[in-house]
């Protein structure tokens, strides 16, 4: 097979074979296949687009580029949840160990933020101790033992995912429904799930900016699956506002443990609940009860020890992880709220330090927001709309600015 002449058919328009797909990508991850001409098939990926069978073959190949779960034998159900990302989401710190206490594994590979959107593996390294890097070996004995891992994903794990991806990011090929889907599902797949849910998030504070396109994303996401032999479940939410009422990394694990005591905000409660109920098919009262008893909770400090954090912390993590500056917004005016805008607080928190605008920024576990008000709360005038987290008085000042912007009241 010739590389040149595969790139000219796809950017004419042509359907590429799965054999050719797999030559490929094995060609890329050996290094036979250069950047630039990787890149190029990007690029006419994004204007040409895949059928769905090429994007199943894109998926495996990406798949089987490198190591995998795998188990032997009888066990329980292997289940995970993906989210495409959402100013607030920290339902993963929550369902994981809900869904350990269902008699399920969760394998859940998850990823670090970027951009206005975070990252589960960020939010968990905000405990202290707690280790993320765990080996495929350690993480099925993890579950085994507990019946639940949360880390991040390894060299060996999809490295023709992560070697894509970094092109992507520079070539301006990010959101190319088939590339995403591929990104997405080979991690997913390669965990060697019975069951899946998929929240694809739409809307100011999404990735997906219209419930149009979360819908074609979510379609060829379930195709996928069925390609492969996985049940599918996909959930559409909408991200206007912020889930919860917490943004920033500590902020959120304070936030979600609340929620495994009982006490969470009701928004993040229900969707939890939902994607719960989805993939365990335990009823969302039983999941409601199991959340109020205290179980939950003592599944995530289980979590924590086995991988190495200090779960004395988890109960001081507010102190531990306190910012510098702490000071309340104020409503500019009265009204019901109408909207406070997911983008825009996503956008002021990544100021503020919460998030990377590329891979190799560092970011801060202290900073955020807090007592988030939510849409179609009454306020008057100098209410509390919001609680900033900063490093200073320079950037609390500017977001507390950010949140009044985002801020629509009538």
């Amino acid at each position: 097979m010739h590389i040149p002449t595969l790139i000219a058919h796809k950017r004419d328009g042509g359907v590429l074979a799965e054999k050719e797909i797999r030559w490929l990508i094995e060609g890329f991850v050996a290094g036979d296949v250069t950047e630039a001409q990787m890149s190029a098939l990007a690029m006419a990926v994004f204007f040409r687009g895949m059928t769905a069978a090429e994007t199943a073959a894109l998926t495996y190949a990406m798949l089987e580029s490198g190591e995998r779960f795998r188990f032997s034998g009888e066990h329980p159900p292997v289940v995970d949840k993906h989210s495409t990302g959402g100013i607030g989401d920290k339902v993963s710190l929550i369902l994981a160990p809900l869904v350990a206490c269902c008699d399920c594994w969760i394998p859940m590979v998850s990823g670090r933020g970027l951009g206005i959107t975070g990252g589960t593996l960020d939010k968990l390294e905000s405990i202290p101790g707690f280790r993320v890097g765990l080996s495929i070996e350690e993480a099925q004995q993890q579950l085994k033992q507990i019946g639940v891992a949360m880390m991040g994903q390894t060299e060996q794990f999809c490295p023709a995912d992560k070697k894509l991806y970094a092109l992507r990011d520079v070539t301006g090929t990010v959101p190319s429904i088939p590339l995403i889907t591929a990104s997405i599902m080979s991690k997913k797949l390669a965990e060697s799930l019975d069951r899946l849910v998929l929240d694809v998030k739409y809307g100011s504070g999404a990735f997906m900016k219209t419930r149009a396109l979360a819908e074609e994303l979510a379609a060829a996401m379930k195709a996928v699956g069925d390609e492969m032999g996985v049940q599918v479940i996909t959930q559409l939410n909408p991200m206007e506002e912020p889930l919860g009422c917490a943004v920033g990394n500590a902020l959120e694990v304070v936030e979600s443990l609340a929620t495994m005591r009982g006490e969470g905000p009701p928004d993040l409660v229900a969707l939890v609940l939902a994607q719960t109920e989805a993939i365990t098919g335990v009823p969302r009262e039983k999941l409601a009860g199991m959340l109020q008893s205290g179980e939950v909770l003592e599944k995530f400090n289980q979590i924590v020890k086995v991988q190495g954090g200090d779960v004395s912390a988890l109960h001081a993590l507010a102190k531990i992880q306190a910012a510098p500056v702490v000071r309340d917004v104020l409503a500019p005016t009265s009204g019901a709220v109408l909207r406070f805008d997911a983008g825009q607080i996503g956008q002021a928190a990544l100021e503020l330090g919460a998030g990377r605008g590329k891979a190799s920024d560092r970011i801060d576990p202290r900073v955020g927001f807090d007592a988030l008000i939510k849409v179609g709360q009454h306020l008057a005038k100098g209410d509390r709309i919001a609680r900033v987290h900063a490093a200073d008085e320079a950037s609390a000042a500017r977001a507390a600015t950010a949140l009044q912007a985002a801020l629509s009241v009538g």
